[in-house]
């Protein structure tokens, strides 16, 4: 393989890892505050 080629692939490699880390934390995000309003939810009965 080239390096061009191998430099290409290593770039989307890290690109894909980036955008699955976003949608991880922002669905670890919204699991902390479901959990939140779920307590504030139950406090209130």
């Amino acid at each position: 393989m080239s390096s061009k080629r191998a430099m290409k692939q290593a770039q989307k490699q890290a690109y894909a890892k980036h955008r699955s880390n976003i949608t991880s934390s922002r669905f670890e995000i919204k699991k902390k505050l479901l959990t939140k309003n779920k307590e504030k939810k139950n406090n209130k009965t």
